[in-house]
């Protein structure tokens, strides 16, 4: 039996209009009509089972049966923080972190960074993030945040256990990624990467320099890379 199709909605209720987005998807492709079962989630990390009651030209409508707790969140909480990279890079980021399991996502300008973000740009992300989580079965959104400089995206990672800030000129790193507490932040930079002074204003604000190895990786692969790392380290991937 096929698993029911799965659906974003700003707010839970007894009866829930689908978005005209989500309603065209629900009749036109996946040929929903009454009575099919779906499955609804909010970001939240809980997911709704519901039925279709009404599938029509004035919309999609579904009335809620239960009320479930997903079991696919990771326990330990990822921030990653990535620098504004060029074309639709971030967005391939933003993609894959999601489906990894981050928790949140914080995009930040730096000083060689090239990209530029706006908030059409930045609502495409968090678009991008709702689509990987439907995709991938979870029930939590990370939410996607723009920061003006490196400094103020810093600052918010200061409350995790783990702070490692990933540079490309760091011989080794001076802290092994096993070693991760229940909330972990990380940082990557642009393709252009960092500057000495900014590698100075990350240890003053307690994060650990660590290397990607001996190899120059692209910055959406050194993203996705350090990610995958974090949470295999953390069990997640098990």
């Amino acid at each position: 039996m096929a698993a029911p199709k799965r659906f974003f909605v700003e707010e839970i209720a007894d009866e829930v209009v689908l978005s005209a987005q989500e309603a065209r998807h629900a009749k036109n492709v996946l040929r929903l009509t009454e009575g099919d079962e779906v499955t609804l989630f909010d970001g939240s990390g809980k997911e709704y089972s519901a039925i279709v009651t009404c599938a029509d030209k004035q919309g999609v409508t579904v009335h809620v049966v239960r009320e479930n707790v997903s079991d696919r969140e990771p326990k330990t909480h990822v921030f990653l923080l990535i620098g504004a990279l060029k074309g639709d890079k971030t967005e391939l980021v933003v993609q894959k972190a999601t489906e990894l399991g981050v928790s949140r996502i914080g995009v930040f300008s730096s000083r060689f960074c090239a990209a530029y973000m706006n908030e059409n740009k930045l609502e495409r992300l968090n678009r991008v993030a709702r689509e990987a989580a439907k995709q991938c079965l979870r029930a939590s959104v990370p939410q996607v945040e723009y920061f003006a400089t490196l400094e103020e995206a810093l600052a918010a990672g200061k409350d995790c256990d783990t702070k490692l800030f990933a540079c490309e000129f760091l011989p080794s790193g001076e802290r092994n990624i096993a070693q991760t507490g229940a909330s972990v932040v990380a940082v990557v930079g642009s393709e252009g990467g960092f500057s000495e002074e900014e590698y100075e204003l990350a240890e003053t604000l307690g994060y650990c320099g660590i290397s990607l190895g001996k190899r120059i990786l692209r910055a959406e692969t050194a993203a996705i890379a350090l990610v995958s790392v974090i949470m295999y380290e953390a069990g997640e991937l098990q």
